[in-house]
């Protein structure tokens, strides 16, 4: 695998309760190496100096590149669960303790908004990597380069920007959306009028400290040249909000990444790529994959550790230090590295208010799992058969050392087995491998070569200047690797969560394995135990993007993306705990159309193309209540309206492809594609 820079019916039966931990004995890294980041500015959500993007036509999209692995052609057991979809319901043994009740359900951020925040001078962008944070009344959402801040009730509570947010020569309503760029001080993602490219912006996350009142905002930045070109280097940005009110300033701190993963067998640069964020009781964490950029010698370089004094963060210091930890050869597991492994996708875990875990020295915990390239083939980077029966627990003690001038910390990680899990096939949706139909508007459109439009006859000359091949089909969204989700420690346990295949139905679809993990820390490093696992699946169905919450009481919140034979991609979860596992699964937003983005589509990507999804969910915990965030396809719009103005109807939008009833107004999706979020609030 390379970079990612950019099923459901009854209740589980527990595939395994209890699995002893592997006799490998724990792994240990030293302290790290400490060095200094000084504060770089501060940042607000207002939006930035830019052109107006005159142009009505589509531009040529921008995608996230990853290179696909083959389908595991094994059974792997599961659960058949109960599920909101149109699959076919099975009774299990086991249910979770608690059936959570929707209390707020609404539509986040979606392509519209993204393409066209600051004027226009913004990307279509696939898949929608998804942020999430709640806390003192707000909900926080960034989506790959745009963010919002809404109320509890889904009103944004930004500033209306409606009426300098020129596009085509119109205001435009983006819903108060702004773009990511703006608020880390950067020019517009790309200059509509000179077609000069800035900073590129990917993979966003946030969290809500309770402890410190604080929201937190990380994203990989990647430095560019003016035509778009990579220099090659590239930080994690930091932002810290100065007050628990984050439509106010926030601090902001960037950390270079560039050469973090460097050792003497593979020198970087290298790209920090799928950074994500966790915190305990003193410090902030941010974990990376370092891939090399040159691959001389190896294809990936290790999951990368940051670990900084919270404290500090939160109260806007001159300079913090930052411990810096390289996973390389960590893990006891051979690779064709030799006797070991590198840690890859280290999760850190979030924890419940101020539910963190003080033995030790103050405990930060992480989950990983261990079948994709990067752990077993780190220096090919393939030739793996993409399933394990393995994943790894890590922690870093002493934490409350971050506070000294000298932090010494410890990170440390035991190998747990566990039921077998393996890549997922891609998901279905409803007409998944035949001709799209007009519901399906951009694959129509490429394939159409009869429609009279402003271009000439055939509405592919909207989008190409030379004729496809016109046998565009309806797409299989992707389901993820088996790279490890969200985190949780509560309750005193590690929660997390993966994509898997599972064999339902008599066929492999895409599902979710789950583990709970016991943690111990008492001789300073970790020993851990599954306490409770399993696999699940719904017949007719996929899931894919599991992302935990879980409340300090130990009941908890799937996130999850549902689709199928007979569901389009919508906004699904489920209950989970420690003692019954998983409950069934509930559609909190039926999808309403195909996944219709640009990824889906060999002629703009190329053959075969990967219909880009994910790349992750999010879950927050709010006191009681548990707030989720998934993709899935909010809105249908067929052909005539797809073309409007451009198949030479009087009204619509200006814009190719927005669905918009007239120029300006709010739009329901792009020429490129239909993604949308929704964000809901559950207590279970």
């Amino acid at each position: 695998m390379k970079p990612r820079f950019v099923a459901y019916l009854a209740a589980l039966a527990l595939v395994v309760s209890l699995i002893a931990a592997s006799a490998a004995s724990p792994a240990t890294s030293a302290s790290g190496v400490t060095r200094q980041i000084a504060l770089a500015g501060t940042g607000s959500f207002t939006t930035g100096a830019a052109p107006s993007d005159a142009s009505t036509g589509p531009e040529f999209p921008a995608m996230e590149s990853e290179s696909e692995t083959p389908d595991f052609n094994g059974v792997i057991p599961g659960s058949v669960v109960r599920g909101g979809g149109s699959g076919v319901a099975a009774t299990t043994a086991k249910r979770a303790k608690s059936n959570p009740e929707v209390n707020t359900s609404f539509e986040g951020l979606n392509l519209f908004q993204h393409r066209f925040a600051r004027s226009g001078n913004q990307f279509t962008l696939e898949p929608p990597d998804q942020g999430l944070c709640v806390g003192n009344g707000y909900v926080v959402e960034p989506v790959n380069t745009v963010v919002n801040v809404f109320n509890s009730a889904g009103v944004s509570v930004l500033p209306d920007n409606t009426s300098t947010n020129i596009v085509a020569g119109f205001p435009t309503d983006v819903n108060h959306a702004v773009d990511l760029n703006s608020f880390y001080g950067y020019a517009p993602a790309i200059n509509r009028s000179t077609g000069v490219r800035a900073q590129f912006i990917a993979d966003p996350s946030c969290l809500y400290d309770a402890a410190t009142q604080r929201f937190f905002l990380v994203v990989l930045t990647l430095e560019t040249r003016p035509n778009g070109s990579f220099t090659l280097q590239n930080h994690i940005d930091i932002a810290v909000s100065q007050t628990s009110n984050p439509t106010g300033t926030w601090n902001i701190y960037r950390v270079d990444v560039t050469n973090d993963g460097s050792n003497p067998t593979q020198p970087c640069p290298c790209l920090g790529d799928y950074p994500h964020i966790g915190a305990d009781a003193n410090g902030f964490y941010v974990t990376t994959n370092s891939y090399p950029w040159t691959a001389q010698i190896s294809e990936f370089a290790g999951a990368q550790v940051y670990a900084f004094p919270k404290a500090q963060l939160a109260a806007g210091a001159a300079s913090v230090r930052m411990v810096h930890f390289d996973t390389f050869g960590s893990v006891n597991v051979p690779s064709d590295a030799g006797s070991t492994q590198p840690g890859f996708t280290l999760w850190p875990a979030q924890s419940p208010g101020t539910s963190f875990d003080a033995n030790a020295g103050g405990t930060e915990y992480f989950l990983s799992s261990n079948a994709a390239d990067e752990a077993t083939h780190p220096i090919a980077g393939i030739g793996g058969n993409y399933t394990s029966s393995q994943i790894v627990a890590w922690s870093l003690t002493n934490t409350s050392s971050l506070n000294t001038a000298s932090p010494t910390l410890t990170l440390s990680n035991k190998v747990l087995a566990v039921s077998q899990y393996a890549i997922p096939p891609k998901s279905k949706q409803p007409g998944s491998g035949t001709l799209p139909d007009t519901q399906t508007p951009q694959g129509y459109c490429i394939n159409d070569t009869k429609t009279k439009t402003i271009a000439g006859t055939g509405c592919w000359r909207l989008i190409f200047a030379t004729p496809p091949k016109h046998d565009e089909k309806i797409s299989r969204p992707d389901s993820n690797d088996t790279r490890m989700q969200q985190v949780m420690y509560a309750n005193g346990k590690i929660w997390g969560a993966l994509d898997t295949a599972v064999t339902v139905g008599g066929e492999n679809r895409a599902g979710v394995a789950w583990y709970v993990v016991k943690p111990d820390v008492s001789t300073g490093s970790i020993s851990a135990s599954i306490v409770i696992q399993g696999i699940f699946g719904v017949e007719s169905s996929d899931l894919s993007y599991p992302a935990i919450g879980v409340t300090q009481s130990g009941r908890g919140v799937i996130a999850l993306t549902l689709s199928g034979d007979n569901d389009y991609p919508s906004a699904a979860y489920a209950a989970i705990d420690a003692i019954a596992g998983v409950g069934d699964v509930h559609v909190v937003a039926a999808g309403a159309a195909t996944d219709d983005g640009f990824t889906s589509y060999k002629s703009q990507v190329g053959n075969p193309p990967r219909t880009r999804w994910g790349d992750y969910g999010a879950a927050a915990v709010d006191g009681n209540s548990i707030w989720i965030a998934s993709e899935y396809i909010a809105h249908a719009c067929d052909y005539a309206t797809w073309g409007g103005r451009f198949f030479g109807a009087s009204t619509g939008d200006n814009k190719l492809g927005t669905c918009a009833p007239s120029p300006g107004a709010a739009g329901t999706r792009t020429a490129f594609g239909n993604w949308s979020t929704r964000i809901s609030k559950l207590t279970p």
